[in-house]
């Protein structure tokens, strides 16, 4: 049976590139700079025009579909994720950083049906970046399959007799250990590489909470935290395995729906901050190499209560 919405996504990376190409022209001429929750939300000409490009461009080939776009929620229109086919698109994703000409700036696409993504197309544009991701197929960044970190040095062999007895053998920095069952995929948080943003609120409790979040996770201690400047970015790079894992709070479906399936597609997962089901709407996720990795970050955070993206 053919696959109904490759076509789409193929369609997707056409119009990412096409909206890259935009962004690196605007990046060489004055912007005019807007505000919009607050003085450190901000929002360009550039972030509209590319959107409503998009909008308007898939709305053409695709009239049955919906949309969930940054700026037009900013404007005012309803943050409503149905079962029908949904676009959802940051025009721009790390718009301070394209105001700063920090080079690190994003095309987001995300696809979901039935509110479960099928796939995601993130362009970091200044890089040439291509990254896709689509549902049973893989993850890839220029055509080069991603995979994942692993932790390093340890290789596990499930040794089984019997109906029940187990055993874990598993090498180790050059010694063959063994011991009980232990999840596969567990990582040492200790050896990880973390990405986060401190976010645009700068209401003073939500600040000291973000801080002593990465505060209690960097004395764990853990090898750094870094941030790129974009949500997508951040969760693409766990994808190729140059960050472990990335956690953030106050984000938005936009931020997320693009890269998501990157990570799962790469053998990553995705994971609520605390420690449940990922939600698309709830505003908030970590994404990670393993499901261990994950549940230790969500153990040491604290929660900063957020109105979900679909709440009025």
């Amino acid at each position: 049976m053919a696959d109904p919405w490759q076509e789409c996504m193929d369609y997707a990376v056409t119009i990412a590139r096409q909206a890259g190409e935009v962004i690196r022209e605007a990046l060489k001429q004055k912007m005019n700079v807007m505000i919009k929750s607050s003085p450190a939300d901000l929002v360009t000409a550039t972030d509209q025009k590319v959107e409503k490009m998009l909008i308007s461009s898939i709305k053409k080939k695709y009239p049955s579909h919906s949309f969930i776009g940054e700026e037009s929620v900013a404007a005012g229109e309803k943050c409503v994720l149905t079962d029908s086919p949904t676009w959802i698109i940051d025009p721009i994703d790390g718009t301070t950083n394209f105001v700063h000409r920090f080079p690190f700036v994003a095309v987001s696409i995300g696809f979901v049906v039935d509110k479960k993504m099928e796939f995601g197309v993130v362009y970091s544009c200044v890089e040439d970046k291509m990254y896709t991701g689509r549902k049973g197929k893989g993850a890839f960044c220029n055509g080069q399959k991603l995979q994942v970190s692993k932790e390093d040095g340890c290789f596990l062999v499930v040794i089984t007799w019997g109906s029940s007895m187990q055993m874990i053998v598993w090498r180790e920095e050059g010694r063959v250990c063994s011991g009980p069952l232990i999840p596969v995929g567990l990582t040492d948080i200790t050896k990880s590489l973390l990405v986060t943003e401190l976010g645009s609120s700068r209401i003073p409790e939500t600040v000291r909470v973000i801080l002593s979040n990465m505060e209690k996770l960097f004395a764990i201690p853990i090898h750094g935290i870094r941030s790129v400047g974009t949500a997508a970015v951040n969760m693409c790079l766990v994808a190729t395995g140059g960050a472990d894992a990335y956690y953030e709070m106050g984000i938005h479906c936009w931020d997320m729906a693009g890269a998501g399936i990157i990570v799962t597609e790469a053998g990553g997962i995705l994971m609520d901050v605390t420690g449940g089901p990922f939600d698309l709407m709830s505003r908030r996720i970590i994404a990670a190499n393993s499901r261990a990795l994950a549940e230790r970050i969500a153990k040491e955070i604290q929660i900063i209560p957020l109105q979900r993206d679909d709440e009025d």
